[in-house]
Order: structure tokens, then sequence, then C-alpha cells
């Protein structure tokens, strides 16, 4: 076999004739990669003859033409031509040979986010790219490079339930820090476009305790963004930092976050009137972070915090005197905030139409359900899988040699008699 391919017809021949077995495939990519110089130096030829293949079964040398055709400058007249061929392949194309070149599958994709986003149409991309995740995931539990792509262009065509779907996944396997922090912010944003604020808490919260050597400004909007998921979903924020969170973290975040730690402030002192001040006087600084209608949010969830309040003192309380108590305007306006909490699930109550009083009641729940014992058993089978893998990362770490050297510096440095092995400092 003529490994030295000089015209563009043979490697096209060639293509055709090694996309069969795994063998020949594999034989195919190391020809490939032997001829990239000539592909790259002629897109605009091999552009041409990519017709005489068929993404299906010679995906590994479509993508290999592809790649080199979408690496330059692309005309936007040629930008919507470009992202068809891209989703048609991503939609047909072998798996196992893409694998075979992952880091030129990846590029590809990238190139279909960004150019969808050139023609203000993300919506175009939000399905290819959960197909291409799909396809280079080795596992669910992997974090790709394209898994950031995907959720951003969810987030930018309000895609939300389709992005929440692949935040069900548990990830365990991560490449890029980079690829995390973003998965974990755009996650956050979808999460916070679905009301599902406790998951959002958790995805941002993750940014901010991550691991890092320098700041970033991923963390420090995701910062900013846990401060006020925090006040909507907890009615509170505490300002200190797990132990865990890295010093970087600690010592540079609050620097950066202050119209927002400031907010919390405002918000703890349950003064409605001296909140709203705050919110006027700072509009500026949170419309330009595009958080203001996650202000708005953090100022209708005080009414809420003042009405859960009374919850736990009276049993029966009129209309008016939850809205004189709550600092509530009306009472027609205090009705629509005990309406959408009952609806929410954040109190069990009912109202009189008639006299207009308020009877709060207990939680009905009495955890004996089909549903409740089905969530309760996922529950545990879901924490029984954490401690499996948790179990095996633990031994796995126990056996590599970089760690076991570390630890080793560690003990010399320190020269702990009681050392426990566990290094206290991560860096990325």
């Amino acid at each position: 076999m003529n490994l030295n391919v000089n015209s563009v017809d043979s490697l096209v021949a060639e293509i055709q004739g090694l996309s069969g077995s795994s063998q020949d495939v594999n034989h195919l990519n190391n020809l490939l990669k032997q001829s990239e110089d000539i592909i790259r130096s002629q897109p605009t030829t091999f552009a041409t003859c990519i017709t005489q293949l068929d993404p299906s079964l010679h995906s590994l040398g479509y993508l290999y033409i592809l790649e080199a055709c979408t690496a330059g400058p692309i005309p936007e007249p040629q930008a919507n031509e470009l992202v068809l061929s891209v989703v048609r392949f991503i939609d047909v194309c072998s798996a196992e040979q893409i694998r075979l070149v992952p880091d030129k599958f990846i590029s590809v994709c990238k190139r279909l986010h960004e150019q969808v986003m050139v023609l203000g149409a993300p919506i175009r991309a939000v399905a290819p790219l959960l197909t291409a995740i799909r396809k280079i995931q080795p596992s669910s539990e992997h974090l790709t490079p394209l898994h950031p792509d995907f959720l951003q262009v969810c987030v930018s065509s309000k895609c939300y339930k389709i992005g929440y779907s692949i935040l069900e996944d548990d990830i365990y396997e991560v490449d890029q820090p980079r690829d995390f922090f973003l998965y974990c912010y755009y996650g956050g944003m979808i999460c916070i476009g679905q009301k599902r604020f406790a998951k959002a808490l958790e995805l941002f919260h993750n940014v901010v305790t991550a691991p890092m050597s320098a700041m970033n400004a991923i963390a420090v909007e995701a910062y900013k963004k846990y401060i006020l998921v925090s006040l909507i979903h907890l009615r509170q924020f505490s300002a200190t930092f797990p132990k865990y969170t890295s010093a970087v973290a600690q010592r540079n975040l609050k620097n950066f976050s202050q119209p927002y730690i400031e907010l919390a402030n405002s918000y703890s002192t349950g003064n409605i009137s001296e909140l709203e001040a705050f919110v006027l006087a700072n509009q500026d600084k949170f419309e330009n972070g595009n958080n203001l209608g996650l202000v708005k949010q953090v100022v209708s969830s005080m009414y809420k915090r003042n009405i859960q309040r009374l919850t736990q003192t009276y049993l029966t309380l009129s209309l008016q005197d939850i809205a004189n108590t709550a600092q509530i305007s009306t009472a027609k306006e205090a009705e629509m905030h005990v309406l959408e909490m009952i609806e929410d699930g954040e109190i069990y109550a009912t109202i009189n139409q008639k006299d207009g009083m308020v009877r709060f009641l207990e939680d009905p729940e009495e955890y004996k359900t089909c549903e409740m014992i089905e969530h309760i058993d996922s529950s545990i089978q879901r924490i029984m899988k954490l401690s499996k893998k948790l179990t095996t990362m633990d031994e796995s770490m126990a056996m590599d040699p970089l760690y076991l050297s570390k630890v080793g510096r560690e003990r010399q440095r320190f020269d702990f008699d009681d050392f426990d092995g566990v290094p206290q400092k991560f860096n990325l």
C-alpha cells in the first residue's frame, strides 16, 4: 500500500477502500495522519471531492476533510451550507471511527457552535451537539469538551428542558478544568431557567469551591449567581466558604462581588423598602452583569420569606394582616404570593375567599405512598453507587505513583507523625 499519497483522487480512493474492518480503519487513520498536510493545503479541492464519500460509511476520512475545510475563516454566505454539512455528518457518522480522532471531531463541532451563533440561530446546534456528546462520550460519567458548548446553545435558545436532560448524569471523569467550570456555570443557568434552584445552587457551588491556582472570570460570575440563588431558594446567604475552597477563591471572590454581598446584607435585615432602594441605586451594576432578573426575584423572595415566617407563629391570619406584616402593598398582592407558595409546595395553606382568611396547615406528606417509596429507594441506590465509586477512586489513588511521591514529599516537609496521607492543596 502506498502511504505517500500525492493526489486527491488516490486519497479519496484509499478512504473508500479502507473504511470496512477495524484493522483497515486503523490503517487508514495512519495514512490520513501522514497525508494531513496535503489535505490542509488543498481544502477547496477536497471540499469538491467530499461528495464522493458517504459520511456514515467513510466517517474517518470524511472527518479529516471536513475538519480541514472548516479550519480557516468561513465567509458568511457559506456559513449556512457549512452548518447543514456538519449537522448531517454528526447525525450519521460512525462513533467507532470518529473516536479514533476525537480532537478533530470536537474541533468540527465547536465550529458548528461558532457558526450558529454568528447566524443568530443557536437552536440549530442543540440536537446535533447532544448527539455529538453521546457519540464521543466513553460513558455518561465522562465530561467532554462539548458539554459546555451544548449547554451554552441551550441557554441562548432557551431550550432549558433538553439542556437539563444532560445535567441528570452524574459526572466523575473530567479531562480539562475549564470544561468543568463552564459545564457547571451554564448548567446552573439552565437550572435557573427551569426553576430548579436547588440543582443550580449545587452547580454554582461546585464552581466556587473547585480547586484553582488563579482567579478566573467564570468563578466570579458563578459566585454572583450563587449569592442570588441562595437568597431566592434558601432565603438566606452565608458568606463563609467551606474549608475545602481554594485559598485563591476565599481571598478574591468577595472583592469582585461587593454589590452582591451588600445585597445579601440588605436582604438579611428583612426590610423591603431598604432592599428595593439598594436595588434601584445599583441597578446599572446588576444589569451590566445580566443579573437584574435574578435580583428582582430576590426582592420577590423576601415577601415569601416574611410570609413563611408567619406560618411558624400563626394558624389563621387574614390576607390584610399578612400584607401588613410581610410589608406587601395590598391584600390582593399578598394573596398572589400565598397562592404561588402553595403551588410551589413552600407552604401548606387554604384561603377562604369569602372572608379573606388564610389557614396554615401541616405538611400532608406521610412518606408511605408508592411514589415516595420509589423516590427514597432511588436515592439510596444512587448513594450506594457513589460510595462504590469513591472506594474505587480511593484505591486507585493509593496506588498512583505521582500521588505517592507527593505524599512522600509532604511527609518529609512537615514530618508529621500522624500525617494521614491526604494533600491539603490541589492545584489545577
